[in-house]
Order: C-alpha cells, then structure tokens, then sequence
C-alpha cells in the first residue's frame, strides 16, 4: 500500500471513524459480459472479509474520480485507460465523503483480467448484479447498492444542436461541451432534477450533435437513440419539449453552464 497525504482516519460527525482525510472513493467498474468487478477486503482491513470496491483515500491534490482510478489501478492491475467514467454517486457526511464512481470497461480494453497485487485484497471477482445480495458486503457498499445497481451501465446523453443557435455550431462551442463531458456535470444542473437522490449524482455525458431539425425529425431522432440505448438519461437541448427526452434543457440554461462550470 503506497502512502499519500490523505491517508489517516477523520472522526465523522454521524460518529464513526473513516478513512480518508479528503474523503475516500471506489470505482464500480462493470464489464457488460461479466458484471461488476468486486474486491474481498482483506481480513486486517476495516470489515475485513466483506466484499467491497477498489479503491482508497482521497489525496490533496485529486477528485474523486482520480483516486478512484489510481486506487483500481494499485489494487487490480486494470489501468484507468481501459474504462471509461460514466457517473459518480456522493454519500456527504459534511465532515467526510464517500464517492463511487461508476465506470463501464472500454470496446478497446480487450479482455482485461484484474489480479490481486497488494495485501489489501484476499480475491477479485466479475459478479453478475443479480448476485452481489448473496455476498457478506461491506456495510456501506451494502447500503449504497440498490441506488448504484438501478445506474450500472446508463449514461447520460446530452443531445445538443449545431444549426445557428445551437451550442454545438462552431469550435469555442464544442470545445466547451467537451471540456463538460471530461470534468462532469451535477445532475441538477443538466435537468435530471427528477433523478431519485439527484443532488448525490454527477455524469459525465456523452455529448450526441444533430443538425437542428425539424420537430418531427428531432422528435425521431430522439426515438432512435430512445431505442439503441433504452436505459440512457437522453437530455435534450431545446426550448420545447419532445416526448422520449428524460429531461428538456433550455439552451440559454446550457449557455450559462458551460459559461460558469469549471
């Protein structure tokens, strides 16, 4: 186990002890064929022998998505170029943070076999979602995985025009949406106000052109993403609304945020 600056316990205001002295993160690392990808935590770690996720303490210097990566990288072998970050899930404890993030292995990663390679893991293990109930699971994994498994494998689709008032027109534009897509987006910011627990939930979207047409060819080109992708949050730019689109962003709400998001 490397040391970093964020290694210690915190005293949390709800009373327990955590690790972390910047928060603590896991990545839920899901391969399509094969389910997610569990740790079972050795018996010297805290609630050693339960089965859990990679991952680590926070450093200074880090967001939660990158302690997540470098963590799965230390424990697993599995390195942060063959995933791919769909969302992140915060349980806030105001003193301290938890952060899973939730990322789905990459078409270009091949066959990645993760391997025990400290002494922070007993096994890993690919486990279909419906079995992870069977397992001993760390308390806090335990408690967050209903809301985790009902996102495994969604992602955000942020749907954006590029005809004369669309944000996606010219380079400054999209050079903004990409730069949205990299660091991520609260889902109360995007429209996903009506997501259950949205204040916890950040996406990194998958940001989708079209050529502003019509409302009867927006409306089917939303249905033919609706059908390729049946459980993706499809958010639509637009000042109407389209039936299939989970959420409608006004593009002058989208303005503003690429404007102001870091």
């Amino acid at each position: 186990m490397l040391v970093g600056d964020g290694d210690g316990f915190v005293a949390c205001a709800c009373g327990q002890r955590h690790w972390g002295l910047f928060g603590a993160a896991g990545l839920l690392l899901t391969d399509p064929r094969r389910g997610v990808l569990l740790q079972h935590r050795a018996g010297w770690t805290h609630q050693g022998g339960s089965w859990a996720l990679p991952g680590g303490a926070v450093q200074f210097d880090e967001t939660s998505a990158q302690a997540a990566a470098r963590e799965t990288e230390e424990e697993t072998a599995v390195p942060g170029e063959a995933f791919r970050v769909l969302a992140q899930r915060a349980d806030d404890h105001g003193t301290w943070r938890y952060t899973t993030v939730l990322a789905t292995l990459a078409a270009s990663a091949g066959a990645v076999e993760p391997r025990v390679t400290n002494a922070e893991s007993m096994a890993l293990r690919w486990v279909a979602p419906a079995d992870v109930d069977g397992y001993p699971l760390h308390a806090g994994f335990a408690a967050a995985w209903p809301d985790l498994r009902a996102q495994l494998d969604r992602e955000l689709v942020l749907i954006v025009g590029t005809g004369q008032d669309g944000m996606g027109r010219d380079a400054v534009g999209r050079e903004r949406l990409d730069g949205l897509a990299r660091v991520g987006v609260r889902a109360s910011d995007i429209g996903l106000d009506g997501l259950p627990g949205a204040e916890h939930w950040t996406w990194w979207p998958r940001v989708e052109l079209t050529a502003d047409p019509g409302a009867a060819e927006l409306a089917a080109s939303v249905r033919a993403l609706r059908a390729q992708r049946p459980r993706d949050h499809l958010v639509l730019v637009s000042a109407d609304p389209v039936e299939d689109a989970d959420a409608v962003l006004d593009p002058a709400r989208l303005r503003r945020l690429l404007e102001n998001y870091p």
